[in-house]
């Protein structure tokens, strides 16, 4: 993928990580351009380090109840689910390797914000940055930047800790709309910026 931003430059003192949806569910199916396993093992990474540095680690993960009374409501041009989810396709991945620590929020919608009590956790917690990652890019990830950005955080996404069903819909994330919310950088380039005296 041909890199049309500058590296992430830096991370605020209090930054948390915030991963999407990565639980059994959802990482099952293909996505591009990396794999959902090689954004389980950077996000996992990622989240291993934050921890270390002290910093806060949002895991986050979809559910409805199994009426789907809980779903978000309207109509839609690509038909809802028609049968309940299987049982644990919620159930967060076990490589994230999940701490007492760690924040574990639920949403109903596309983005981690609305309806959850992220942004009061963070905000308790001191936070003026996330570094964010997950499946899809496009969904759940770039929703939550959204969110993010208009909460007034600094927004960093870790690129290649983020995927999506679609190769041109990850594209598009990444090059027009992130940019336009944060700053961009791998894994590797963020874990750089992290505090090594925590």
């Amino acid at each position: 993928m041909k890199r049309y931003s500058v590296p992430a430059t830096t991370l605020d003192p209090k930054t948390a990580l915030v991963l999407i949806d990565l639980q059994r569910g959802i990482v099952g199916a293909p996505t591009v351009p990396h794999t959902a396993a090689d954004v389980v093992a950077r996000g996992a990474e990622l989240a291993r380090a934050f921890r270390t540095a002290g910093l806060p680690v949002a895991l986050v993960r979809v559910s409805f109840a199994s009426d789907g009374a809980d779903a978000p409501p309207g109509r839609t041009e690509v038909g809802g689910r028609s049968s309940p989810p299987p049982q644990g396709w919620d159930t967060l991945v076990d490589e994230l390797d999940v701490q007492p620590t760690d924040l574990v929020v639920t949403k109903r919608n596309w983005g981690a914000f609305h309806g959850t009590d992220l942004d009061v956790q963070l905000r308790r917690r001191g936070v003026t940055g996330i570094v964010l990652g997950g499946v899809a890019t496009s969904i759940g990830v770039e929703s939550t930047a959204r969110a993010a950005h208009e909460h007034g955080y600094h927004v960093t996404i870790a690129t290649d800790a983020a995927a999506d069903r679609d190769a041109d819909s990850h594209e598009h994330s990444v090059t027009k709309i992130f940019p336009r919310l944060g700053e961009t950088g791998t894994t590797e380039e963020i874990l750089a910026l992290l505090p090594r005296d925590a």
